[in-house]
């Protein structure tokens, strides 16, 4: 029988990535998230099982965990909902943008991590181990200028994690936290900017190889496909041109002579 993986925010980058990626490992695959028509589609491309879920919605959350148990139960959650609003400091950023910033990174991860575990649980009893991936950033452990907002959630998400791992000694099941740096997806910082592609290409503009959804991807699947003794705790991932948070190289990398 394939092991079943949950995997949220599903409907784009990261997650449609991880989709694929946990599919084409033989996976089932639960792909949750807001859009329909978007899930639609990578059912459609993919054969993965889907279901529309806001991680914001506790009654969402309860129906997710409620279809889990009624139809086989799973093995792996990848905590993949997330995403940045706004560009301002900490002064002049609208507070809405945070509230809702800690909605989906940081409750929304505690309350389908809460309403799960029992039959992640299950899914360790029956396969001797099961697997929490939760996608923070880096920007969780280095702030910047105009991101404080994000910065916050993204080192509250980090926090959870790392409380979670310490919870759950002794039992079989691994916690396993993916920091990505700069990952060019077609909608991460369209989002944050508010719909300016401007902006939104600026980002990237020179970065020679920025990463993709599908390495940050690679890297979650490969963390779940380790022999279940081994923990990554932590996995820091950035394209070569970025050095730390705040080192970044553009144009074209090349030795120096």
């Amino acid at each position: 029988m394939a092991r079943r993986v949950v995997v949220t925010g599903a409907s784009s980058g990261i997650g449609a990535a991880t989709v694929r990626r946990f599919r084409a490992q033989g996976w089932d695959v639960l792909a949750v998230a807001r859009r329909a028509d978007r899930l639609a589609a990578l059912a459609a491309e993919t054969g993965a099982e889907t279901m529309v879920v806001d991680v914001t919605s506790a009654d969402d959350v309860a129906a997710l965990a409620a279809h889990v148990a009624a139809t086989g139960g799973v093995h792996a959650l990848v905590n993949n909902a997330g995403g940045a609003l706004g560009s301002a400091t900490v002064e002049e950023s609208d507070v809405e943008d945070w509230r809702t910033m800690f909605e989906v990174n940081v409750i929304g991860t505690k309350r389908v991590v809460a309403a799960l575990l029992p039959h992640l649980r299950d899914g360790a009893r029956a396969e001797g181990s099961a697997d929490i991936v939760t996608v923070t950033s880096t920007a969780g452990f280095v702030s910047y200028e105009n991101g404080g907002g994000y910065n916050a959630a993204k080192a509250a998400e980090h926090a959870l994690v790392g409380a979670l791992r310490l919870e759950l000694n002794g039992e079989p099941i691994r916690v396993v936290e993916i920091a990505p740096g700069l990952v060019k997806t077609d909608e991460f910082a369209l989002v944050r900017f508010g719909g300016d592609a401007a902006k939104a290409a600026a980002v990237y503009d020179g970065v020679e190889d920025p990463l993709s959804a599908d390495d940050v991807a690679e890297a979650i699947v490969h963390s779940v496909e380790l022999p279940p003794h081994v923990n990554l705790d932590l996995i820091t991932i950035r394209p070569v041109a970025q050095s730390a948070q705040h080192k970044l190289a553009r144009g074209a990398l090349a030795p120096k002579a």
